[in-house]
């Protein structure tokens, strides 16, 4: 096949001619072209309500308000950032930072061994906690008790509720349930029954440092122990033998009661009687000093004088005795009969009779 190359020298010319470029290559567009055509372009309205729609979605997606009950938590593209306070706060466009927020002073509620109705047509507490068999426990003395009660918390820690553990709702049901069984299991019945608020002290104690080593950002606020008992089935049982302890421990009472009471009487009884012996000794042997001083004073001085101490001593003697006679007759010693002047039949009181009545 021949070419003709005279022809294709022409083609290519004219091609040249026409494009206004070099030799091989088109020539480009000029700016003035493009303004041209920039300029013959006409908006139409979609387009501007286009460009309002995406900034009314770029605002909302990059201011957001907090409540003063609850954090913002924001991550950037999956990873967290930082913490966003309550009031208005701004991030990055959607698709690049994303916040949650987490209620941190609402304090939650988990019931176990029973449920609560709230009032709307329903319970409150979830089926895993409130089911009848949380509250079965084994006590220390090997008997069954039933135990419920309440976990009161709230989310202390946002970023370590939301990262750390996937599930904490069932975590803290688990470990709550836990803890009980240890706190119950060391204690008798009579201590279960008995000893509520000891038990939910400890339990809240036990439960917040388990639950801050699983770093779960739950602070708990209260444990409330409910009515305690045995389960229904021995219950009757438990009772008589309640009654029987209470009656051995009440007649075991009253006869300490008595014992208290005959024993120190006893005790003080004898005592007394003591004193009153040792007194008595004293008071004897003090008077018989006393008697023997007295009386070898008066022999000392019946040996000086006889017939003034002898006078003395019966003029002593007629002042303690006389006073204590109720008749006193006074006869003259040479009186030799009585019969006239008194007569013996009649009752005299307080007469005195002398010489020549």
């Amino acid at each position: 096949m021949n070419w003709d190359w005279e022809k294709l020298r022409e083609n290519q010319k004219k091609y040249e001619q026409k494009q206004g470029g070099g030799p091989g290559m088109p020539t480009p567009p000029q700016m003035e072209d493009l303004l041209n055509k920039f300029k013959g372009f006409k908006f139409s309205g979609i387009f501007f309500v286009a460009l309002i729609i995406l900034a009314v979605i770029i605002g909302i997606s990059t201011v957001f308000t907090i409540d003063r009950s609850e954090v913002g938590v924001i991550q950037r593209f999956g990873k967290y950032d930082r913490l966003a306070q309550p009031g208005l706060n701004f991030k990055l466009p959607a698709g690049i930072e994303k916040v949650t927020k987490v209620n941190v002073r609402e304090i939650e509620t988990e019931e176990f061994g029973f449920k609560t109705y709230n009032g709307e047509g329903s319970f409150r507490a979830s089926p895993e906690s409130s089911r009848q068999e949380a509250s079965l426990m084994l006590t220390g003395d090997l008997n069954v008790a039933v135990v419920p009660w309440i976990v009161q918390y709230r989310r202390a820690d946002p970023r370590a509720y939301l990262f750390n553990v996937k599930d904490v709702g069932s975590l803290l049901r688990d470990m709550s349930e836990a803890t009980m069984r240890i706190i119950v299991g060391d204690r008798s019945i009579n201590e279960v029954i008995s000893s509520r608020a000891e038990i939910a002290s400890a339990a809240q104690e036990m439960l917040q440092r388990e639950m801050d080593n699983a770093k779960a950002g739950i602070g708990i606020v209260n444990i409330e122990m409910k009515k305690t008992n045995v389960p229904e089935p021995v219950q009757a049982s438990f009772n008589e033998v309640n009654q029987a302890t209470q009656e051995k421990e009440q007649t075991i009472y009253r006869a300490r009661e008595e014992y208290n009471k005959a024993v120190p009487l006893a005790r003080g009884e004898a005592k007394r009687l003591i004193k009153d012996a040792e007194g008595y000794a004293i008071d004897r042997v003090n008077r018989a000093q006393g008697d023997a001083t007295k009386f070898k004073a008066i022999y000392d001085e019946y040996v000086q004088a006889k017939d003034v101490t002898r006078k003395r001593m019966y003029l002593e003697s007629m002042l303690e005795v006389l006073p204590k006679l109720e008749n006193k007759y006074i006869i003259d010693s040479d009186q030799k009969n009585v019969l006239p002047f008194v007569n013996m039949g009649a009752k005299l009181s307080g007469q005195t009779l002398g010489k020549g009545e």
